[in-house]
């Protein structure tokens, strides 16, 4: 086939990398640990009631963790995580209504493991973290908490909405960055600790001078 007549567009891109499906539906490139528009955790029937404990021990979670990273404490937020972390935060971008997705495929602010993570806070605490010297001051609002149960007992799924203000310096303006976040929470022999999280922002453009933060 000429490439004057090669077939165009997404799923033609997908096609030709190799893609094959998810457990959504969807595809994604077979090359791409991001996978094609982040697919969604399963979960089962509806959100946990609010006094149901899993969901009671997931908001305090949630919460802890936020003064943890308010307080730049990254070290103790490491601990927080499983040794299998996906942490992702795919690239959202503006579509047609009918298109089906607003994230680009297999592009990404964050792809991380467990090790890039530990990568990161390293470098925060040496003298060459010039992004954060001075350290920028943090407020992580988290809101609209629900939980849901997944296949696996040890598993629960978490949504939240999450609203971070964060100020550097005494020249430059505050910046805010929205997102909404699907979180898979695991229980470890110390608690609760985060499997994968899914940030997804609600800029197509971040107007922050960068991220050298954690959502």
């Amino acid at each position: 086939m000429s490439l004057d007549t090669a077939p165009t567009g997404p799923k033609a891109a997908e096609e030709r990398v190799g893609a094959k499906p998810t457990g959504n539906g969807g595809r994604y490139s077979a090359q791409s640990r991001l996978g094609g528009h982040a697919p969604r955790t399963e979960r089962t029937g509806r959100a946990l009631p609010f006094d149901d404990p899993r969901h009671l021990q997931a908001h305090q979670w949630m919460v802890e963790e936020a003064y943890i990273l308010d307080a730049q404490n990254y070290e103790d937020w490491l601990d927080l995580l499983t040794e299998d972390i996906h942490y992702i935060m795919p690239v959202r971008v503006t579509t047609a209504l009918t298109a089906g997705f607003d994230s680009a495929p297999h592009m990404a602010h964050f792809d991380e493991n467990k090790y890039s993570l530990s990568r990161r806070v390293a470098r925060f605490l040496t003298e060459h973290a010039w992004t954060e010297d001075p350290p920028s001051r943090l407020r992580h609002h988290v809101t609209n908490v629900r939980t849901f149960a997944t296949p696996n007992e040890g598993e629960i799924v978490v949504d939240t909405a999450v609203l971070l203000y964060r100020s550097r310096g005494d020249v430059r303006e505050a910046s805010v960055i929205s997102a909404g976040r699907e979180d898979l929470l695991r229980r470890g022999g110390e608690g609760w600790q985060l499997a994968r999280r899914t940030i997804l922002v609600d800029d197509s453009v971040l107007r922050t001078q960068n991220l050298a933060v954690f959502l």
